[in-house]
């Protein structure tokens, strides 16, 4: 117990691997920009059924889903529900107002031929690819959309 904490020094091989993994992280990404290389893009098969929505929020704190074409409700998100839906409306609509972009345009969900469900915002450029990737229930929040509008709320 004559030893410090003080008197105790790291381990040098440690330090020296941290620099370098750090060192090698820098590049990479410096050499990825400098390059332009990109990351790979998912493979898209081809969209099977294409559905148009503009999400309006309710002052009960429901989210009201309209057909844009008509303006007729097709949908009504009950007031506490489905959080994954109603953050990732959120984010789009951050991403609208950062680019002076108004609720008017509308979203376009698609399924593929693969089975995958996106949400695209064709207004900003924003694209949620595979929704499934963020769990199977919260896919199935933007799933029932795709039949929005068969039969009236």
């Amino acid at each position: 117990m004559s030893e410090s904490i003080q008197d105790r020094r790291f381990p040098r091989g440690a330090l020296l691997g941290a620099a370098a993994l750090i060192g090698l992280t820098i590049a990479v990404v410096a050499v990825s920009r400098v390059s332009g290389l990109a990351p790979l893009p998912i493979v898209s098969g081809a969209p099977v059924e294409t559905r148009e929505y503009r999400f309006m929020d309710r002052q009960d704190g429901a989210v009201a889903v309209y057909a844009p074409d008509t303006d007729v409700l097709v949908h009504v998100v009950p007031p506490g529900t489905n959080g994954f839906l109603r953050s990732v409306l959120r984010g789009l609509a951050r991403e609208r107002k950062l680019e002076s972009v108004g609720i008017q345009p509308p979203f376009r969900l698609t399924r593929w031929d693969d089975g995958r469900l996106s949400l695209d915002d064709p207004s900003t450029g924003r694209r949620i690819d595979d929704l499934a990737a963020f769990g199977p229930t919260n896919e199935a929040a933007f799933a029932i959309l795709m039949s929005a509008g068969d039969s009236a709320p």
